[in-house]
């Protein structure tokens, strides 16, 4: 973004009435996350992030955003878990350009974040503003996929492929700025998700190929269409997120680990999950044509 100013306000105060705000000069406090944090792990709307917050303030508070949900008691004994993976978001070039950004933010997940598909119902009021979308999402599978420079080469760095749907959270109360920066802030609004076993990566021209040409088909429990969307739709290729979040990862002093999952952006609209709704998941061109179900109560 071309701001120069990076503010955070959020206080005690704001956090119990949504009114008043104390402003905190460029990266957000520890404090000030601890009590975003909490109030996130209660479904609570957060408010008080500027427009003007800067890309580089914003890294900074979703660094100590994540901290204080990995530490904090209420969202289990031992916190929030530890880092499993993470997240690309605004990895559509529409979305991009409807956000005047160039290229995606990225989110940290957790381990309490993730889970296996299941057939017993999901809450639908899981998060402050929940949205569910149809993702996708990778598993690192060998170390080498840090010195990565081409698609078939992160490809190679990878050990399975997983259908997923994302269950995120725009967490923001209503009216409040939203813009690139403040997604971030937020950690990319990621909350949690719902993975299936998918299928063992084939590293090949071809099975890249079928990751950019496959059709990814969201139906609800009439079989009415919901989303239909081409591999292509993330960034050209879901490689070239799976890249992205090498290099933003990167330059940022880390690298992904062996068993590090990377969810690469959403093949649907942001959807808000209703009482009883089933949706599915296909992956149309992937080896077996893989799939993922889940209901919400």
């Amino acid at each position: 973004m071309k701001y120069r100013i990076g503010m955070l306000n959020l206080c005690a105060s704001l956090l119990l009435s949504g009114a008043s705000m104390v402003a905190y000069a460029q990266c957000a406090s520890e404090q000030a996350m601890a009590q975003a944090a909490a109030r996130w792990i209660d479904k609570q709307p957060l408010a008080g992030f500027p427009a003007a917050l800067s890309m580089a303030d914003a890294a900074c508070t979703r660094e100590r955003f994540v901290e204080q949900l990995r530490a904090h008691k209420p969202y289990g004994q031992s916190g929030g878990g530890r880092v499993v993976g993470y997240k690309a978001a605004l990895t559509n070039p529409a979305i991009q350009k409807k956000f005047g950004v160039a290229e995606p933010v990225r989110g940290v997940l957790l381990s309490r974040m993730l889970t296996m598909e299941t057939a017993f119902p999901v809450n639908s009021d899981y998060g402050a503003r929940p949205v569910f979308e149809a993702d996708l999402l990778v598993e690192v599978g060998d170390d080498a996929i840090n010195e990565a420079r081409t698609p078939l080469e992160a490809l190679k760095g990878l050990s399975r492929i997983q259908p997923f749907i994302e269950l995120a959270d725009l967490v923001l109360a209503e009216g409040e700025p939203l813009n690139a920066a403040v997604i971030m802030a937020i950690n990319a609004g990621a909350r949690g998700g719902y993975f299936g076993p998918g299928i063992s990566v084939q590293p090949t021209q071809a099975f890249a190929d079928a990751l950019r040409d496959m059709k990814v088909v969201m139906t609800d429990e009439q079989g009415n269409e919901l989303a239909n969307a081409p591999g292509a739709a993330i960034m050209g290729h879901p490689l070239n997120a799976v890249q992205w979040l090498i290099e933003d990862v990167r330059k940022n002093g880390g690298r992904l680990r062996v068993g590090d999952k990377l969810s690469l952006g959403s093949f649907s609209e942001p959807m808000p999950p209703k009482h009883q709704m089933r949706v599915k998941v296909r992956y149309l061109g992937l080896p077996g044509d893989p799939e993922i179900n889940l209901r919400f109560r």
